[in-house]
């Protein structure tokens, strides 16, 4: 059974959705690592039986220190694949580098409104789409090959409404692109 990792800061809710449809079934989420010792995503994950790291960015004395830590709790389990579901960080080289096999879903139709606060950019815009981009990670942020989108025609509509959209399409989309690059049906990185 392939094996995955899920990096995560927050609610979890992307951590939650992909082990309830995906974990024991098609793939094994062999730990999910946090750099946020008081994410609620901590407690998802350990209600459904998965391991949880955590490595504080904040007991690191830079970005690229922490990414060394990082590196190393991945490199333990031998992943197929590593999944960022809400990980607020800004990954260096020592990353990027090291782990190659790394995708990350973003609340817009990349390459528009990258980077934080996407969700209230997109909504805020004169854009009728928006949707979600499940890419590689690279150096760039958000800037990685693109390997799937979903959107959906705007309405007039608030924007927790929007944003629920958003998080409905990210759940939809995120499980199938995992399962589909474990399966070899989405072309590798180039």
């Amino acid at each position: 059974m392939k094996r995955i990792v899920i990096l995560f800061s927050g609610n979890g809710t992307n951590l939650e959705n992909i082990a309830r449809k995906l974990h024991r079934k098609s793939l094994l989420i062999s730990k999910a690592i946090t750099n946020n010792p008081s994410a609620k995503g901590i407690e998802r994950a350990k209600r459904l039986g998965i391991e949880v790291e955590v490595i504080d960015h904040r007991n690191f004395a830079c970005r690229e220190e922490f990414d060394e830590a990082l590196v190393a709790s991945i490199k333990q389990v031998e992943p197929d694949l590593v999944v960022l579901a809400g990980f607020m960080r800004i990954l260096t080289p020592v990353f990027t580098d090291a782990i190659t096999n790394a995708i990350n879903i973003h609340p817009s139709i990349l390459p528009l409104f990258k980077g934080a606060k996407a969700i209230e950019r997109s909504y805020a815009s004169d854009m009728r789409v928006a949707g979600v981009t499940v890419h590689w990670v690279s150096n760039e942020l958000d800037g990685g090959q693109i390997i799937d989108q979903a959107c959906f025609h705007r309405e007039d509509e608030s924007l927790e409404e929007f944003e629920a959209r958003i998080h409905a399409l990210e759940y939809e989309l995120y499980p199938k692109v995992i399962e589909g690059l474990l399966q070899g049906k989405y072309p590798q990185k180039a």
